[in-house]
């Protein structure tokens, strides 16, 4: 039986699956982006928990990542801008991941070029998602 944190991680994977840029978690940065994008989820950490005792339970604020990566021609900043967007919008149709957590939320993307020798520069950011949730243990 998976944990809480495995849960609610893999349930945000679901939430941003049906976007059109390519949705993988955990994964190393390929050679080639795909022209609508790429997003990989990574873990993050669950930080200290506030815990509380009767009954015991443990309060997190786990900071998952989701690293944003667009390689397009001149409209690069606009895809990058809508794909920003579009996760904003997938986030904020369910903050609960279906009653998963008790909370999601999003921190603003701090956007970086990255320029690439022979190619086209990349146009990457990292969005700091926080998952609130509350667990039986540590290891729940």
């Amino acid at each position: 039986m998976p944990t809480t944190r495995e849960t609610i991680v893999a349930a945000l994977l679901i939430r941003l699956q049906p976007l059109s840029a390519l949705v993988l978690r955990d994964e190393v940065l390929p050679e080639r982006i795909p022209p609508a994008g790429l997003i990989i989820l990574r873990d993050g950490q669950p930080g200290e928990p506030e815990v509380t005792l009767s009954p015991l339970r443990y309060h997190y604020q786990h900071r998952a990542e989701l690293e944003v990566v667009i390689q397009a021609g001149t409209d690069r900043a606009s895809a990058f801008d809508s794909l920003i967007a579009a996760i904003g919008t997938t986030l904020e149709a369910d903050r609960t991941l279906g009653g998963l957590c008790d909370w999601v939320e999003p921190e603003a993307p701090a956007s970086v070029d990255l320029p690439i020798e022979g190619a086209a520069a990349l146009k990457a950011a990292v969005i700091t998602v926080a998952l609130h949730y509350t667990t039986t243990g540590p290891l729940a």
